[in-house]
């Protein structure tokens, strides 16, 4: 069996260690206690931060036990930011989030038998600590001109907004984090994202000074896409773990989205598909990247794990009844809606001409060209072809009382919405 060490690196997973020689020594010596944090900046967690949860996994997978930090009292600072200063948000908004996060962290890992995660929160140890007692027992071990050759702390200190002493106080309370977990629950790695390098060693460093003793760090690289643009993100914003925020069938399509240079990549890191799996479907992508087997794989991989197998099946089913290949109206209304929230929309009532609706929607450029589809048998509403130019919308098309799906050949696809 591959060492862990050896499995991260083959996925892309390691950018930086402290020492990973030493590193791999404890890992073979014997269970390791880790830690990775996440703060309640905002009201869930994205797709940079599940390639946290999962790489946290993949050790505890490995015989080692994790300790997931949701920052409580971080999350009140805020890390710095590259682009300026954070808004900070109220104790109660935080605290909220907290909850939020914990619930999104928890089906991800493994809370019993051997080797449980265990969920912490850095307010329980911060909450009572006073001002002196910080600066004294832990800022004193805090060398100014670390802090400052910090990249975030040197770009924002030469930048217009400058940096506020409460954000450039983060990497304290980080590093006390560390500490802390060490001293409760005896963890000696921290793992985190690559931007995140400067404050692991915080930790690391500031353990060194206060017990004597040298402990790990680890950190994986910044998820990044073969053409430039950034990872994570779509035309409508973040790429959200809360499916209120971005629903499944959304989630699901970012994925199946996908570039053939990305998705290898992808399955490595977001995925517990084995090397030889991984492997058969880069083959695949090689030679039938039309198919686009991996980019399915990943979607629903992806999606099972963090919405639920369940979630996964009824986009799927949403996926194929869109064009054609299963009934739309056993789609329940949530995935219905989330299903055509990207399609072009225009307003319609039952008795309206469906040769209308069809220019009206975009599914063809005019009536003259709605007409001729409908007579070359290549208009349909919810899969049903349409029969002839005089048919029209009926009540019974609206599928949950709201939306009838419009399509022309294969793939050209808009929705009628009775409530718009």
């Amino acid at each position: 069996m591959n060492h862990i060490l050896d499995e991260l690196a083959w996925r892309g997973l390691i950018a930086h260690t402290t020492d990973l020689d030493a590193l791999r020594e404890a890992l073979s010596a014997g269970p390791v206690s880790l830690y990775c944090g996440f703060d309640p900046t905002a009201p869930s967690l994205h797709i940079g931060n599940l390639v946290q949860i999962l790489t946290v996994r993949r050790l505890q997978d490995a015989g080692h036990r994790p300790y997931a930090l949701v920052g409580g009292a971080t999350g009140l600072i805020g890390d710095p930011k590259m682009t300026g200063e954070r808004t900070l948000n109220s104790r109660d908004v935080v605290a909220g989030w907290v909850e939020r996060i914990r619930a999104q962290i928890a089906p991800l890992l493994r809370f019993d038998g051997d080797q449980p995660a265990t969920m912490v929160n850095n307010l329980d140890w911060t909450s009572s600590l006073s001002a002196i007692d910080l600066l004294r027992d832990v800022g004193k071990h805090f060398r100014l001109g670390t802090m400052l050759a910090k990249d975030t702390v040197a770009r924002r200190l030469n930048s217009d907004q400058g940096i506020s002493f409460t954000e450039f106080s983060y990497q304290v309370l980080q590093g006390m984090d560390f500490l802390e977990l060490h001293r409760r629950h005896g963890v000696t790695l921290q793992t985190g994202g690559s931007d995140q390098w400067g404050n692991l060693l915080s930790g690391v460093e500031l353990i060194r000074k206060v017990e004597g003793v040298g402990v790990h760090a680890l950190t994986t690289p910044l998820i990044t896409k073969a053409d430039g643009t950034k990872f994570g993100k779509t035309e409508s914003g973040t790429v959200w773990l809360d499916p209120e925020m971005t629903t499944p069938y959304a989630f699901f399509q970012f994925w199946l989205n996908a570039d053939d240079a990305d998705v290898v990549g992808y399955l490595k890191v977001f995925t517990f598909r084995t090397r030889e799996q991984i492997e058969e479907l880069e083959r695949a992508v090689a030679e039938r990247p039309s198919a686009r087997e991996a980019q399915r794989a990943l979607a629903y991989d992806v999606t099972a794990l963090v919405h639920g197998a369940a979630a996964a099946d009824a986009v799927v089913a949403a996926s194929q009844a869109l064009f054609g290949r299963g009934s739309l109206a056993d789609l329940d209304e949530q995935t219905l809606a989330a299903a055509v929230a990207e399609l072009p929309t225009a307003p319609g009532r039952p008795g309206d001409l469906v040769v209308d609706l069809l220019a009206a929607t975009g599914v063809v450029k005019s009536r003259s060209e709605a007409r001729r589809a409908v007579a070359e048998g290549g208009a349909s509403v919810n899969n049903t072809r349409v029969p002839d130019e005089a048919a029209t919308l009926g009540e019974a098309d609206l599928l949950h009382g709201r939306w009838a799906v419009l399509r022309r050949g294969k793939r050209t696809l808009a929705v009628v919405d009775a409530h718009a």
